[in-house]
Formats: C-alpha cells, structure tokens, sequence
C-alpha cells in the first residue's frame, strides 16, 4: 500500500497551464482557525506559479470565485497575490499561501490571474477549480 507522508488526506490539488504558465493549486484545511460550532470553516490554499514559456510575464491581478455547498458564490478581485505582483523570467516560479472562510464545511474554489508581458500583451490564465472540504466531511 503506498505512503503518502507528504501529502495529507485532506488536501485538494488543481493544475492548469494557460499560454505557458502553469498554476498548480493545492489547498488544507486549518482547524486550528475553523470554529464548526459557529459555521467558519478556514482552509489554506498554496499556490505555484511557473513560467514554462520564452517571454518574460508579470501577475497584475486576481479573480476568484468561491462557491460554499450551498451554492453561495463569491467573487474577489484585488492587485496582485500576497500584496506582490510577480515577475516571471522563463522558467522561473512564484509560490505563495493565503486563507479563505467558508460558512460551510466544503466548497470550491477557481479564478483567474490577469497577467501582461514584457511586450504588454495582457492575457488571462486559468487558475483550474479545487476543493476546499474538512477532513471528515463525506462528500
């Protein structure tokens, strides 16, 4: 039977590659900010950024929506990620964590990243769709 150690049963992955820029998402959930009683579920999500193509790019900015079990949407748009706006060279990559609140034990997350090249050439990249669920939840 394999070992996962360093993956924990709780986690959710997405991976999506737009004009040569992949984005890699996994997401956990965090008990230690999550208060069930009270309907807040908190869930961290990591992700990778990476520039698999020949032209230098930048993050502008993000959209997210964000969909509870009830079928609550929500939608945030802001500059940047973790207050930067990333260069990418060729090859290069940017990694980063944040939270988000749920009032529901499960829900899912997807966006997008508005992004410009050196040539200032603007696209978007698909930020392809994960779970966020609580460990015991029984989806």
């Amino acid at each position: 039977m394999p070992e996962f150690k360093d993956q924990p049963l709780h986690a959710s992955t997405s991976e999506a590659v737009t004009n040569n820029v992949r984005v890699e998402v996994e997401s956990q959930y965090a008990a230690e900010h999550s208060h069930p009683f009270d309907n807040h579920w908190f869930f961290y999500y990591t992700v990778r950024i990476t520039n698999e193509g020949d032209d230098t790019v930048q993050l502008l900015s993000r959209y997210w929506i964000i969909t509870d079990s009830t079928g609550h949407t929500e939608e945030v748009r802001g500059p940047g990620v973790v207050g930067e706006q990333p260069v990418l060279a060729p090859g290069e990559s940017f990694q980063y964590t944040s939270g988000c609140p749920l009032k529901t034990s499960t829900g899912v997350m997807r966006g997008s990243y508005q992004m410009v090249t050196a040539d200032g050439d603007h696209f978007d990249i698909e930020i392809a769709p994960f779970a966020l669920h609580e460990p015991y939840t029984i989806h």
